[in-house]
């Protein structure tokens, strides 16, 4: 199995009965949702969780998302999801890149990146990453290949 780039954070995953849809394959939506589940357990393994997130009255909040669906997924198939920091500029914007294998045949069948745009929770406005942010997201960033 080929990552695009090293030391990703990891989720093994299988699409139950209420993830596929009438085509009998995984319906987009779940790799959306999915996508969201590693976000927040990556971060959370950071030491940022959302409770530390209201208590700074910060959050990295997506600006703009984008999927790339390559290959169908079926019910039980064992996948794993990667995650990576890509890209930060120590200010307002981070970005995130998903991939999704299916681990059978080491197939690429999702590629999602993300957009981050730190913003205050009370407002939704732009504001510069605190310390916490800084110290936490971006030793994790990975060069990108």
């Amino acid at each position: 199995m080929t990552l695009d780039y090293p030391q990703p954070f990891l989720l093994s995953l299988a699409p139950g009965a209420a993830d596929i849809d009438g085509l009998n394959h995984t319906n987009n939506a779940v790799y959306v949702r999915w996508c969201e589940q590693i976000g927040w357990a990556h971060s959370e393994s950071l030491g940022l969780g959302l409770e530390d997130y209201r208590r700074l009255d910060r959050a990295m909040a997506i600006r703009r998302g984008e999927y790339d669906y390559i290959l169908p997924t079926l019910l039980g198939e064992e996948l794993l999801l990667a995650t990576w920091l890509v890209g930060g500029d120590g200010k307002l914007s981070m970005e995130r890149r998903f991939q999704l294998v299916r681990t059978s045949d080491g197939a690429t069948v999702l590629r999602g990146r993300w957009e981050l745009v730190c913003i205050d929770v009370t407002g939704g406005r732009p504001r510069r990453m605190p310390p916490e942010f800084l110290d936490a997201y971006m030793p994790q960033v990975v060069k990108r290949g």
